[in-house]
C-alpha cells in the first residue's frame, strides 16, 4: 500500500510538472504571437526618407496588384508582413480605387486602413511632359485617371465633339496647356477634357490675346509656333524669345519656315539627329522645308514659358539660325543666307568630328 501511494505522489508530481512545462511553453508561444502580432500591427513599416511617395489604385485592381505596386516604390520596410496585415484585414474584399499618400512612419494597420476605407483618398496630379503624339496623349491622360486611351482617342478623333469644345481634331492637343493641375480622384475622361478647356480659357488672358493679336496669329496659332520654339530650343529657355523672333521674322516675309523639328515630326523618328536630304524629301503638311507657314498643328505641347516667348518675342533682323559647333545648346543667328552658310558649315563640321552622320 505505501509503495502504491509513493507512486500515485510520484505520477501527480510529474503530471503537474508536464501541465507546468506544457503551460509555459504554450504562454511563451503566446506571448511570442502577441508580440509579433503587435509588432507587424503597430510598428512603423514605411520609410520614405522625406520623399512624397503616392499610389493610384485604379478601378479593377486586385489587393495583390496594390501591394505589388506599393511593394515596387521602395518605402516598405518589412513587404511580408504589410501582406500578412492586408489577409489579416480582409484587404482584398474591400479595394478603394483612388490616390494615397504613404506617409512616413505609417504602420501596416493605418496604411491598409486608409487603403480599405477610401477617407484619405487624395486629388489625382496630372503633369505634362515631353508629349509630342495624340497618342502620347492619350497614354498620358490615362494613366493619370481611371480610364483607358482609346476613351481619350475616340473623344480627340471626334469631329463633333472638338467642336463642341471650340477646336478640331489637329487644334485640339493646343487646348493642353503644360501644368500641374488636381484632378478628383474618380473623374472621367470627359471631366479631364472639361477641366483642361476651363484651364486654357483662364491661361488665355485678355494681356496675353492682345499680345497675340498684335502678332496677326490666332491662340492655336501661336502654340504651334511655340512648339517649334520649344523643339529648337530645350535647353535654354532664355534664348527663346530670340528663336520666336527669327520665326516671326521669316513669317512676315513670306519665307518658309525651314524649321528641322517639323521635318523630324513629319518623319515620326525622333531619333533623327541630323536631318538630311533623305528626311526633307518627305512630303507632309508638317515639313516646313516644302510648305510655307505655320503646319497644321503642334508638333509637341509647348510649355509655358515657350508660349510667352512667342507672345514676347525679341525684336531684331535674324532671319536664319544654328546651332553653335560648340554644342552649348545655342545658336548663332544670321541676318542673311551668306552668315548663315558660314555658321552652318561650322556646325556641320563638329558634327561630323564628332561621329554624328544621322
Amino acid at each position: 500500500m505505501a509503495k502504491t501511494r509513493i507512486d500515485y505522489k510520484a505520477n501527480a508530481t510529474r503530471r503537474r510538472n508536464r501541465f507546468a512545462y506544457v503551460t509555459g511553453i504554450l504562454g511563451l508561444i503566446l506571448i511570442t504571437f502577441s508580440y509579433y502580432f503587435y509588432q507587424v500591427f503597430f510598428t512603423p513599416n514605411v520609410e520614405t526618407k522625406g520623399r512624397p511617395t503616392y499610389v493610384v489604385v485604379r478601378r479593377g485592381e486586385t489587393a495583390k496588384q496594390v501591394l505589388d505596386s506599393i511593394d515596387a516604390s521602395g518605402v516598405i520596410v518589412d513587404k511580408l508582413s504589410l501582406h500578412f496585415v492586408a489577409r489579416l484585414m480582409k484587404y482584398e474584399q474591400l479595394v478603394k480605387p483612388g490616390r494615397y499618400e504613404l506617409k512616413d512612419g505609417y504602420t501596416n494597420r493605418e496604411l491598409i486602413n486608409d487603403l480599405r476605407t477610401g477617407s484619405n483618398r487624395l486629388p489625382l496630379r496630372l503633369t505634362f511632359q515631353n508629349i509630342r503624339l495624340r497618342e502620347d496623349l492619350s497614354r498620358k491622360l490615362a494613366t493619370t485617371i481611371d480610364a483607358k486611351p482609346r476613351q481619350f482617342d475616340s473623344l480627340l478623333t471626334s469631329p463633333s465633339y472638338t467642336k463642341s469644345l471650340g477646336f478640331d481634331t489637329t487644334s485640339i492637343l493646343t487646348m493642353f496647356i503644360p501644368n500641374t493641375y488636381e484632378l478628383p480622384w474618380n473623374a472621367s475622361a470627359e471631366n479631364l477634357m472639361q477641366r483642361m478647356k476651363k484651364e486654357y480659357e483662364k491661361f488665355w488672358t485678355p494681356a496675353r490675346d492682345a499680345q497675340r493679336k498684335k502678332l496677326g496669329l490666332s491662340r492655336a496659332e501661336v502654340s504651334t509656333l511655340a512648339s517649334i520654339v520649344e523643339a529648337e530650343q530645350q535647353q535654354h529657355a532664355d534664348e527663346r524669345p530670340r528663336v520666336a523672333g527669327v520665326y516671326l521674322n521669316r513669317l512676315k516675309r513670306g519665307m518658309k519656315l525651314q524649321a528641322d523639328p517639323t521635318v523630324v515630326y513629319a518623319n515620326r523618328d525622333f531619333t533623327i539627329k541630323r536631318v538630311l536630304n533623305v528626311h526633307l524629301a518627305k512630303d507632309s503638311p508638317y515639313n516646313t522645308y516644302k510648305y510655307a507657314g505655320l503646319p497644321p498643328g503642334p508638333i509637341n505641347l509647348p510649355s509655358i514659358a515657350s508660349i510667352d516667348a512667342v507672345l514676347n518675342p525679341e525684336s531684331h533682323n535674324y532671319l536664319y539660325f544654328c546651332a553653335k559647333e560648340d554644342f552649348s545648346g545655342y545658336h548663332a543667328f544670321a541676318r542673311n543666307e551668306q552668315e548663315h552658310l558660314v555658321n552652318a558649315r561650322r556646325y556641320q563640321a563638329a558634327l561630323s568630328r564628332a561621329g554624328i552622320m544621322k
